[in-house]
């Protein structure tokens, strides 16, 4: 205990001194390194929420908080807002371990009738006992990506708008726990809000927003939520990031909460990856100069939209709505590219020991045929893959290149 105190006050000591030095040089990049590496360290282990590191990671992004100038709009005045969770390491157990869980929540009052709620979940799977896609022993999982990245983000544009000119709607910035455990944090929030929820303008929500590509697309779902939402994001020019936008409000994140109470939302996102829910989803994997990127993008919609009064809302329909339902008795065991936007489904990452693997898929590959069925997009492959059973046989049809190729996968 002794010896992790030392470290914490080390630590504690180091990054100081390393915001002191940021802000004198002006450096957003190296702010933006400095919170993903620490909400990502071993120190933390994982940020499960319940547990020790959630805690700590709580009191880091409480305490930049306070550092930017913001106020706190938590329970009873406090930086924080409690909830209950139940862990379940097997998610059809009957009962679980019942836990606490904490919501880190900031204000910026500019005066305004209006509120633009930012939000990034900083929670992970600890040590991967609960989702993980490892295949080995339990070992940290430290969620660079997912989600230190968008933590980061999220306290980058809190720094910009403290000092901005972007006034006409006040800001709460709200770092959620429990989104692994299903969105937990952020359904509490909207079920027992610390503002008035008719107030909330916009939802702008980042997960995984630390990888992005050499492509520079920018995955922003949640487009249809609005009328206002497209020509905003069709007329920005940011650091040659492409937009490619999805209708749906509803999605695996925080924004789905907010969505569901009739509150225009955006999910902003790089793509998923091969280190997805892993180990090795680590600082050093963190394309930072990227992340500075998507952080200018959004603070630049965020001041197109400042006069823009409150957004109008507009329901939508599931992507999937109208296609066929599969029920999945197989997986490839291959990771698709959100972010791609060619014909047919890229692969993002093959996991070890699964029939992907075993037929010779590799990173890149772009399925275009699976079985019978003709892949134009993630749809089409979701399609094909619910034709199949454990034990059959299917030819797939890849481009690899410039090659057109055919693997036969066992499922």
């Amino acid at each position: 205990m002794v010896q992790k105190q030392r470290i914490i006050t080390l630590l504690a000591a180091l990054l100081s001194f390393t915001f002191l030095f940021g802000q004198q040089s002006n450096d957003p990049l190296l702010g933006l390194r400095v919170d993903v590496v620490y909400l990502s360290s071993d120190l933390l282990e994982g940020r499960e929420t319940g547990k020790e590191g959630e805690n700590m990671a709580a009191e880091y992004i409480a305490s930049r908080f306070q550092d930017i100038g913001l106020a706190p709009k938590g329970d009873g005045g406090s930086w924080y807002q409690s909830f209950d969770v139940e862990y379940r390491d097997n998610p059809h157990a009957a009962s679980g371990e019942a836990r606490k869980g904490k919501n880190v929540i900031a204000y910026l009052d500019n005066g305004a009738e209006n509120t633009v709620v930012i939000g990034a979940h900083y929670d992970h799977l600890g040590h991967g006992i609960m989702g993980s896609l490892n295949a080995g022993e339990p070992a940290i999982h430290n969620g660079a990506d997912d989600n230190a990245s968008g933590v980061a983000a999220m306290l980058r544009i809190a720094e910009y708008l403290k000092q901005g000119k972007a006034k006409n709607n006040n800001y709460l910035f709200i770092a959620f726990s429990g989104e692994e455990m299903g969105l937990v944090g952020s359904k509490n929030f909207v079920n027992n809000p610390t503002i008035n929820l008719g107030k909330v303008n916009y939802m702008l929500n980042m997960d995984m927003v630390g990888r992005l590509n050499e492509e520079k697309v920018l995955a922003i779902n949640g487009a249809g939520t609005s009328p206002a939402w497209k020509p905003v994001i069709e007329g920005l020019s940011i650091g040659g990031i492409v937009a490619k936008t999805s209708d749906s409000g509803i999605g695996p994140s925080d924004h789905t909460s907010f969505y569901l109470k009739d509150i225009p939302v955006l999910h902003f996102f790089t793509g998923q990856h091969e280190d997805y829910h892993k180990p090795a989803d680590d600082s050093e994997r963190i394309n930072y100069r990227g992340l500075l990127q998507v952080t200018d993008y959004m603070i630049a919609l965020i001041e197109e939209l400042n006069n823009a009064g409150k957004l109008a809302f507009t329901k939508t329909k599931d992507e999937s709505e109208g296609r066929q339902a599969a029920k999945y008795k197989v997986s490839l065991g291959v990771m698709p590219d959100y972010v791609y936007s060619g014909e047919g489904m890229r692969i993002d990452g093959v996991i070890d020991g699964r029939p992907g693997a075993n037929a010779g898929l590799e990173n890149g590959d772009v399925i275009i045929r699976l079985g019978d069925v003709e892949v134009k997009d993630i749809y089409g492959y979701m399609e094909g893959l619910g034709k199949f059973k454990a034990g059959d046989k299917a030819t797939i049809v890849i481009k690899r290149g410039e090659q057109v190729l055919e693997k036969v996968v066992e499922f």
